[in-house]
C-alpha cells in the first residue's frame, strides 16, 4: 500500500497536488479532446444480452494501490461467475459483466506510465490476461489522481483503443455514454480537479440526452460523491452553480435513477423515498476511508443512508489504530524526530543534571535560552501556524484552535523529549559528576561538552521519532471520532487494504435494474500460483485469515 506519511511520499504528493491545483485549470486537456478526438455519440450495447435475456455490467473505483487489495478485487472481477450472498440470506450466482467501468482514481499516488503498469495493469493482467470472445469492454473515468500528470498517461493507456487485461478500451475521450438494453443508459463524466465539467462535455451529453426516449433511465457515474461533500460544506453552493449541476438538473433531470461515484474508499448507499439511489463504491484497492466521517446520515436533497461497509461502529473502532501510528507509518517518525530536534536545538540549555523535582528551574533555563535566541520563538510560532493551517475545515470555527493545540502539543512533547534525552545522557549515564556552584551547568566528567551534546542530540531525535507519531495519531483519532474531521488523513495514515468492494449490475428482460454490492472484509495477504494459463487468475488466496466475497446487503432492485 502507498505509505502516505512516508517523508518522501508526503513531499511528493504535496507537490503533485499543489502543481495540479495551480496549473490544472489552465491546462485542461478536455477542450483539446473535443477538437481532435472524435467519439461516437454513444457506445451501443442495447442488443447485447445473455441466454436469459439479461445484461451484466461491473463497476469498480479507486484501484491501483497495494497488490493484495487490487489483485483481490481484480481476481473476483475476472472469474466467470461468483456465488455470493448477504449474511443469513440466499446465495446468488452473478456472472462477469460484459462491460467493466473504472470509476475514477485508477492509480495511486499519482499518474504515470510506470505507476499504471506496476499498480494497475500488472495486478489485472495477473488476474486475467486474455478472454474468449465475446471479450468484455473497458471504460474508464478519470479521478483527481489520474489528473496529476494532466491526464497524459490516462489518455495513452485508456483512450487509444488498446487491450488491457483481456478487455478492449473503446473510448477516445475521458467521458463517454453507453446505451444499454431496455432503455437504460450509463454516462461517465470527467469532473477534472474542480468537481466540474467543461462546456464541450455538457454539449456532448446534451446531444446524448436528445437521443433518449421519454421513459429512458440513466445511471450517472461521477468521479466524486458530491452529495456527501455537500452535507459538510461550509458554503452552500447556489442553484446550478456548476456545469455538473446543470447537467444533472436541467439536461438529465428525473431520468437519473442511480448516481454512482468513487473517491471515498468505502461503500455507502443513500436512497430517496421514490427509490432513486446514490451509491459511493470506492473499494477497488485504495486505503479504507471511514464511513462515519464526513457525516451523511441524511443528504440535503432528502436521501437517507441505508447501508455502509464497514458500519459506523467498526469504522470508529478502526480509527483507534491511529494511537499506534508508528506501526502503520513507521518512517513518519523521521519527520517528528527532525522537528523535535530542531525545536530542542533552538532552545538548548544544559539541564541534563536537573530532575523532575527541579522542574521550575528547567523551565527558567529553557526560557532564558529562548529569550537569548529570538529565532527559537519564530520556529515555535511557525510550528503552531503550519499545523493550524493543516487543520481540517470540518472543524468549523474550532479549526484554528484545534490546529494550534496540535502544534502546542508537539512543542510540549519536544520539550520533554529533549529534557529527558539530556537528563539520560548527563545523569543517567553518569556523564556529569560535577556541576558549577550555582547548580546550573555541568563541568568535568569523562566526556567533553561536544560528546554530551551529540549524545543528547541523538536521544532527542530517537525520542521524537517514537513520541511524535503518537501525538499526531492521538490528534487524528480525536479529530475523526470526536469532531468527524480529518477523515482522509486519519485513515490514509493507516493504509488499510481491507473492506474492499465493487458493484455488479444486471438489467433484466423486463427493464428492471438490480445492483449487487460485493464486499471483502479482509483481503488475503498470501497467494499461491495456479498455473492456470492466461484465461484464469494466476494466483489464488493462500491466507486462512482472509474472508471470501459476500453481498454487503441484499440486492437492490429498481
Amino acid at each position: 500500500m502507498v505509505r502516505w506519511l512516508h517523508p518522501a511520499q508526503f513531499i511528493r504528493t504535496s507537490m503533485d497536488a499543489i502543481v495540479a491545483a495551480v496549473f490544472g485549470a489552465r491546462a485542461d486537456q478536455r477542450l483539446i479532446e473535443a477538437v481532435v478526438r472524435p467519439q461516437e455519440p454513444y457506445f451501443d450495447y442495447s442488443q447485447v444480452e445473455d441466454e436469459q435475456g439479461s445484461f451484466w455490467l461491473d463497476y469498480v473505483a479507486d484501484t491501483g494501490d497495494g497488490w493484495d487489495s487490487t489483485y483481490c478485487i481484480a481476481r473476483l472481477l475476472a472469474l466467470p461467475a461468483l456465488e455470493v450472498g448477504a449474511q443469513g440470506g440466499p446465495q446468488h450466482v452473478i456472472p462477469r459483466g460484459r462491460v467493466l467501468i473504472f470509476g475514477g482514481d485508477a492509480v495511486y499516488p499519482g499518474a504515470s506510465r510506470d505507476m499504471y503498469e506496476a499498480r494497475l495493469i500488472q495486478p489485472y493482467e495477473a488476474a486475467m490476461r486474455r478472454t474468449h470472445p465475446p471479450s468484455p469492454d473497458l471504460f474508464v473515468i478519470p479521478g483527481n489522481h489520474d489528473w496529476y500528470d494532466g491526464l497524459a498517461a490516462f489518455m495513452r493507456l485508456f483512450c487509444a483503443h488498446r487491450w488491457v487485461a483481456g478487455r478492449r478500451t473503446r473510448q477516445s475521450r475521458s467521458y463517454f455514454a453507453l446505451k444499454l438494453p431496455q432503455g437504460w443508459w450509463l454516462l461517465g463524466t470527467d469532473v477534472q480537479l474542480d468537481s466540474d465539467i467543461d462546456v464541450p462535455q455538457v454539449e456532448y451529453f446534451r446531444q446524448v440526452a436528445a437521443l433518449m426516449g421519454p421513459e429512458d433511465r440513466v445511471i450517472l457515474c461521477n468521479a466524486e460523491p458530491a452529495w456527501i461533500r455537500a452535507t459538510s460544506a461550509t458554503r452552500r453552493r447556489g442553484y446550478l452553480e456548476s456545469n455538473l449541476d446543470y447537467l444533472q438538473e436541467k439536461v438529465l433531470g428525473k431520468r437519473i435513477s442511480v448516481f454512482i461515484a468513487g473517491d471515498l474508499h468505502h461503500y455507502r448507499r443513500h436512497e430517496e423515498p421514490g427509490g432513486r439511489q446514490k451509491i459511493t463504491a470506492g473499494g477497488g484497492g485504495a486505503f479504507l476511508h471511514p464511513t462515519h466521517a464526513p457525516p451523511a446520515k441524511e443528504l440535503l436533497d432528502g436521501y437517507v443512508e441505508k447501508k455502509s461497509f464497514p458500519d459506523e461502529q467498526a469504522s470508529r473502532r478502526l480509527a483507534l489504530n491511529n494511537l499506534l501510528l508508528i506501526r502503520y507509518s513507521p518512517l513518519f517518525g523521521l519527520i517528528t524526530g527532525t522537528l523535535y530536534l530542531l525545536l530542542a536545538l533552538a532552545a538548548y540549555a544544559e539541564v541534563g543534571h536537573l530532575g523532575t523535582s527541579r522542574f521550575l528551574e528547567v523551565l527558567s533555563a529553557v526560557g532564558h535560552s529562548m529569550i537569548a535566541r529570538p529565532w527559537t520563538m519564530v520556529l515555535g510560532v511557525a510550528t503552531i501556524a503550519s499545523l493550524a493551517a493543516f487543520a481540517d475545515v470540518a472543524f468549523g470555527r474550532w479549526r484554528w484552535l484545534m490546529g494550534s493545540l496540535h502544534g502546542l502539543a508537539h512543542i510540549v512533547a519536544a520539550f520533554f523529549c529533549a529534557w529527558g534525552a539530556t537528563y539520560f545522557t548527563v545523569s543517567g549515564l553518569g556523564i556529569c559528576p560535577e556541576v558549577t556552584p550555582d547548580g546550573l551547568y555541568c563541568v568535568g566528567g569523562w566526556l567533553h561538552l561536544a560528546g554530551r551534546f551529540l549524545l543528547s542530540t541523538l536521544f532527542t531525535f530517537v525520542f521524537g521519532f517514537l513520541v511524535g507519531p503518537f501525538v499526531t495519531g492521538f490528534y487524528l483519532w480525536v479529530s475523526v471520532n470526536g469532531f468527524l474531521a480529518h477523515s482522509n488523513e486519519a485513515f490514509g495514515s493507516l493504509a488499510s487494504p481491507d473492506w474492499k468492494n465493487f458493484l455488479r449490475l444486471r438489467i433484466d428482460p423486463d427493464g428492471g435494474l438490480t445492483l449487487y454490492p460485493v464486499g471483502v472484509e479482509r483481503v488475503p495477504r498470501n497467494w499461491k500460483e495456479t498455473h492456470a494459463g492466461p484465461y484464469a487468475p494466476a494466483y489464488e488466496p493462500d491466507d486462512p485469515k482472509a474472508t471470501g466475497p459476500i453481498l454487503i446487503e441484499e440486492p437492490i432492485r429498481l
